[in-house]
């Protein structure tokens, strides 16, 4: 019997958001999101593909701050980066990613003490190329959704 190799790690979700939105993020309230591209950063240290693939759901509890975001109809996951080698580093990236972009206040990081986890880019090439700086930034292995599902 093959057993499952249970991946523990840090992701960046890059989120396009085709119009203008208000949207209602929970108890957070209501929030004003610009049309372009958004990053996402998380950690799952249980399941690092079972998170991400709850994230590519569409049919799922409302639970954190970015299922909202995603549950909105304008908005799409284009592109999944992560590193599975068991290290939580979401803070650290999320810091880095947020110098090149403009973090969304207090989204995503109600459990730590970071400005946002949820960080904007007008565009999606840049947006990307923030997220693979970060990664190599922090000396981290870049992987890809398909290096996940494929």
């Amino acid at each position: 019997m093959t057993e499952k190799i249970l991946r523990k790690g840090t992701y960046c979700l890059l989120i396009n958001l085709k119009t203008n939105q208000l949207i209602q993020i929970g108890r957070k309230g209501k929030i004003n999101f610009n049309k372009g591209c958004y990053v996402y950063v998380g950690s799952a240290m249980n399941s690092l593909e079972g998170r991400i693939r709850r994230h590519l759901r569409k049919d799922k509890k409302m639970h954190w701050h970015v299922d909202y975001l995603l549950d909105n109809p304008s908005s799409h996951i284009v592109q999944v980066f992560f590193s599975d080698d068991g290290v939580k580093h979401e803070c650290d990236l999320a810091t880095y990613i947020a110098g090149e972009g403009t973090g969304i206040q207090g989204f995503g990081c109600s459990d730590c003490k970071c400005h946002s986890h949820l960080i904007y880019f007008s565009k999606i090439d840049e947006a990307e190329d923030a997220c693979e700086n970060g990664f190599k930034n922090s000396d981290l292995k870049l992987k890809e959704l398909d290096d996940l599902l494929g």
